[in-house]
């Protein structure tokens, strides 16, 4: 029997010098991660919001006075508690009192609309909410269909420093748009103000906390749903302080109580959460939080506050260079960045690394894995094109689809498979969901990959947007970072586009760069010299935007049902629809396009 990458576990040869193969967690929960730096940091800096900074001494103040609200609002341990807030400090706040008290948060993007909310609520049965003001109107349209009763109104510009205040209440049209962009008056809801003073539950500094175990569920995230009803994933303390040692292990010298945390990416997403809150507290540091990812905030933070630590997603990277070379902004200074959600174009690394003199890596993980499963070493074996190798303590195999139980050879595609301290245990309420998301105590990610003889491993696709053309099967991601890396294109992605045989062509939906023109037959001949002919699209599609989620990962199958959606009506494909513009660039595509063939079933 021939030994693979996997056997042998290879990975570990090129882990760097200062990760360990193997972590001692002990019972490590959040709370002890939370304890230990107040006790070491309490005078440094803990959060950054528009230019005001806040020490943790004053946090944990706001945190065990919202935790005495909490409890006076009959919150238990195990109770669970829903936030819907953008990146802002009473986020950190309600999420440490929520904890402290041993009772699980439940996050929700609060610009989900009362429809998206309703069923997540009926399952998680939340009574108490701490929302963005702007959110409570819809949280109100919830009250007489689920449990929820009392909900904390937060007004962000709170927050803010006093002159900036003071602006925001000027009669002036912009700053009114920018007030009126930021809160919104909140009817029927405690206020932030009232919930951490002494009015409820008091300050809280004499307040005794129960225990917390690292098995007690700290955190649910509900996946997307774009394959299907929407689960929670329960996240133990365990879980959570588990990948955050991970991380830290990962990256060198991450200085206790001197580094800058930039939070750019959600709280209410797996990826921002851990890289930015869970490990910034971790690391003592100074957490900069931005309640969107818009590109005007991240300048401003580099012109005045450069972070240390910058997680984020390629498109992020990609406009932060070029506003800065724009602009005229210094980014050097900031050490390390790594990357998720979509795969990392090589140049991208290459100009951000010699314009900010740090690190720039790719990594991949899923909710369910609170979230960082693998990542490239921050050191120079790190690999382009890759997702890196496993973290201590975390096996990956690549299994045969067909037969879960064996692995694959080194260098053939398979199902990723995952097992380690940061796996969550299970789906809130749904046995039958959970149940099938493991096999025999692995992980099923549902994403095809391929890991070589020195345990790099590589994401191919995920196995539902897997098209299977004249026989052959067709990985999405392995023709996008081909055609991503023309010229001309800003993204692109690729999808299958059914045919009457049941079969799918493969096509390729693209955004193109300012003042280029779509050149198809270039694009397909760009495509052939790189790839196996069965795998060029058939078709390239000239979107003006792609589908995708508030991380800006592209979701292939919103995109494929928006090109669906304008085939149906051919003439409508040079024009606009829903905000895109596609136009047709095969001169066999009408045809294939046909009514009929529009309304052909999308593939699983």
């Amino acid at each position: 029997m021939i030994m693979g990458a996997f056997d042998n576990a290879a990975w570990l040869q090129h882990y760097a010098e200062w990760t360990p193969h193997s972590i001692d967690y002990g019972d490590t929960t959040l709370v002890d991660i939370y304890t230990n730096n107040l006790a070491v940091n309490a005078a440094n800096p803990a959060t950054y919001f528009f230019g005001k900074t806040m020490t943790y001494a004053d946090l944990d103040a706001q945190v065990r006075a919202a935790a005495a609200s909490l409890k006076a609002f009959g919150i238990r341990p195990g109770d669970n508690v829903a936030i819907l807030l953008p990146n802002c400090p009473q986020h950190l706040i309600a999420f440490y009192a929520i904890t402290r008290l041993g009772a699980t948060v439940v996050e929700h993007n609060p610009l989900y609309t009362a429809h998206e909310l309703e069923p997540l609520f009926q399952d998680h049965g939340a009574r108490v909410t701490i929302a963005w003001d702007k959110a409570a109107c819809t949280l109100e349209k919830l009250r007489d269909v689920t449990n929820l009763e009392t909900v904390i109104s937060v007004n962000m510009i709170d927050e803010m420093p006093p002159l900036q205040r003071l602006a925001l209440k000027l009669p002036f049209p912009p700053l009114k748009a920018k007030r009126e962009a930021l809160s919104a008056d909140a009817p029927n809801t405690v206020p932030w103000s009232t919930f951490i003073s002494t009015a409820i539950g008091g300050d809280g500094r004499r307040m005794k906390f129960p225990e917390v175990s690292k098995d007690d569920i700290a955190l649910i995230l509900y996946t997307s749903g774009t394959t299907g009803k929407p689960k929670g994933a329960q996240l133990s303390h365990g879980n959570l302080a588990a990948n955050a040692l991970q991380v830290d292990a990962w990256a060198p010298d991450l200085g206790r109580g001197h580094e800058r945390f930039m939070a750019v990416l959600p709280m209410f997403h797996s990826y921002g959460f851990t890289m930015s809150i869970t490990l910034g507290i971790l690391a003592g540091a100074e957490i900069i939080l931005l309640p969107s990812p818009q590109l005007p905030l991240i300048m401003d933070i580099l012109k005045k506050h450069t972070p240390t630590w910058f997680p984020a997603v390629p498109t992020i990277y990609e406009k932060v260079l070029a506003a800065a070379k724009e602009e005229g902004v210094e980014v050097n200074g900031i050490r390390y960045a790594i990357s998720g959600a979509a795969t990392l174009p090589v140049h991208t690394v290459s100009e951000w690394e010699t314009d900010t003199g740090g690190t720039l890596v790719e990594g991949y993980g899923l909710t369910e894995a609170s979230p960082v499963v693998t990542c490239n070493p921050l050191t120079d074996a790190r690999r382009a094109g890759h997702i890196g190798l496993p973290f201590p303590d975390t096996e990956v195999r690549i299994a045969n689809p067909d037969n879960l139980d064996e692995t694959q050879p080194d260098g053939v595609e398979g199902e990723l498979l995952v097992r380690g301290p940061q796996v969550f245990p299970g789906y809130l309420h749904n046995e039958v969901a959970t149940a099938a998301a493991f096999h025999n105590g692995w992980f099923r990610t549902g994403d095809m990959a391929v890991m070589d003889e020195e345990g790099f491993i590589r994401l191919v696709s995920r196995i539902k947007e897997m098209i299977i053309t004249g026989g052959f099967n067709v990985y999405p991601a392995e023709v996008e970072a081909i055609i991503n890396q023309h010229p001309d294109v800003v993204n692109a992605a690729v999808v299958g586009r059914p045919r009457h045989d049941g079969s799918e062509d493969v096509v390729a939906c693209v955004i193109l760069r300012e003042g280029a023109a779509l050149d198809p037959e270039g694009l397909k001949g760009f495509c052939r010299e790189r790839l196996t002919r069965y795998k060029v699209p058939r078709t390239f599609y000239h979107f003006e935007h792609l589908a995708s989620d508030q991380l800006g990962k592209i979701r292939r199958r919103e995109v494929q049902a928006d090109l669906m959606a304008l085939l149906v009506k051919p003439d409508q494909l040079r024009s606009d629809h829903h905000g895109d513009s596609a136009t047709d660039t095969n001169a066999d595509a009408h045809a294939a396009a046909s009514p009929a063939d529009a309304k052909a079933p999308l593939p699983d």
